[in-house]
């Protein structure tokens, strides 16, 4: 193989920078547990201890320690990818009650079980759209207000099949619905919008955005979560045909890197699905049994013809949400989602009675967060902010963006207390 590529060893098929190539040696002293977890708990005494109101994409809810608990059981945690359909029932059936959920929350027909994070299924929607027989176009809209990194995972899925990425307005932190009228025309494969948005402003207008998108024969594509799917519109009912996201908010908490992809679409898209399902059926004996079925996307099985060359999935993780969602229940779900819109209303009103705030910035309703205009400039004020205690995210030179959930509302009135000291 290295001489069909006309290289020497393996090593030159990588660029490792000298400051981080291993040299043979870690130059790390020698030292017994006890010297390890000292120093250890010296460095961890030096991190800050703040309270984050940070969003964008990462939110904190919290998991019920019955969800650990479940999912650290060994037949969950020592699991390999379930190919073998006997020694893995329970895991599958917990899989399917997973997909069964998105399915519920959605509208739509076929969830997937499931992906890397919501970059991740983003792309791999725009290269469904490409896919489509349907759909003939080769640009994909996006708002202009789209996170950097998921933007980028964009860019790179579409390289491969001659997609090009292109933005349309947006306006008070949601679509400019007719701006997105000019942009979009019948060479458009896919028009992505979200809700809530970056600046957790729940989009008002789908509806319209979904029938401009089935006017020019285009995918209509929805990024949301779990938690706000409990209490919006389903995505069915605007004209939804793919829905992407983070479902790490259900079982997994804050995790910075580590998410969980949701994939969820029409069952006309069926064998375009870039995922594992898991179907139901019965066993020789006439029992319900559990089994992977229509690995459309495994490149091993269907070689050049494969949907993705996504190599694993989040099963583990998609264990932990469908526990969470099932100990929550749908009542239990809908109150979550509730207060993800009464907390931050709430810290809302609170701020703009602090001269020097105006908060949130647009008259948007919001979940989870929104973004307040400071007086001083918004740098200064977050890092007075830190040394509080708080972190909040900086988005210009006078604009904060503050997130609240169930799992800091109890810092709060400490948090407002700060505000006014730094505003």
């Amino acid at each position: 193989m290295l001489d069909a590529v006309g290289v020497d060893s393996e090593e030159a098929l990588f660029d490792i920078p000298d400051p981080v190539r291993f040299d043979g040696t870690f130059d790390i002293p020698a030292r017994n547990e006890q010297a390890v977890r000292r120093e250890v708990g010296r460095r961890l005494d030096r991190t800050d201890d703040l309270t984050e109101f940070l969003g964008r994409g990462h939110y904190a809810h919290y998991v019920p320690s019955l969800v650990d608990d479940i999912a650290r059981r060994q037949e969950f945690l020592t699991s390999y990818t379930q190919y073998q359909p006997e020694v893995a029932q329970g895991f599958l059936q917990a899989l399917f009650e997973y997909q069964s959920l998105l399915v519920e929350l959605t509208g739509l027909d076929v969830a997937n079980c499931s992906m890397y994070d919501a970059a991740t299924a983003l792309g791999e929607a725009a290269t469904l759209s490409r896919r489509v027989r349907s759909v003939s176009g080769e640009r994909v809209l996006v708002p202009e207000n789209l996170r950097e990194g998921k933007r980028a995972t964009l860019d790179q899925y579409a390289r491969g099949p001659g997609l090009t990425v292109e933005t349309y307005p947006t306006e008070s932190g949601t679509a400019d619905v007719e701006g997105l009228r000019e942009a979009i025309d019948d060479d458009v494969s896919m028009v992505y919008a979200e809700s809530p948005t970056v600046r957790g402003a729940i989009e008002e207008r789908l509806g319209e955005i979904g029938e401009m998108t089935d006017d020019h024969d285009a995918l209509s594509v929805l990024g949301s979560d779990p938690v706000a799917l409990a209490l919006l519109e389903r995505p069915a009912d605007v004209g939804a045909d793919v829905i992407v996201g983070e479902a790490d908010v259900l079982g997994l908490g804050r995790a910075y890197g580590m998410g969980l992809g949701l994939f969820v679409t029409r069952e006309d898209y069926l064998r375009q699905v870039p995922g594992r399902l898991v179907g139901a059926g019965e066993d020789a004996s006439g029992r319900r049994a559990y089994t992977l079925t229509l690995q459309t996307r495994e490149q091993h099985i269907r070689k050049e013809r494969a949907t993705s060359n996504i190599c694993t999935n989040q099963a583990w993780l998609a264990l932990r949400a469908a526990v969470h969602a099932a100990l929550l229940g749908p009542d239990g779900l809908v109150d979550l989602a509730e207060e993800c819109v009464r907390l931050p209303r709430d810290l809302a009103a609170r701020l703009t009675e602090i001269p020097g705030i105006q908060a949130p910035v647009s008259g948007r309703h919001h979940f989870r967060e929104f973004q307040a205009h400071t007086d001083q400039p918004a740098r200064a004020v977050a890092s007075d902010l830190e040394a509080e205690g708080y972190a909040v995210h900086v988005v210009d030179e006078h604009r904060i963006q503050v997130c609240v959930t169930d799992v800091n509302a109890h810092a709060v009135n400490g948090f407002v207390a700060a505000m006014q000291e730094v505003a």
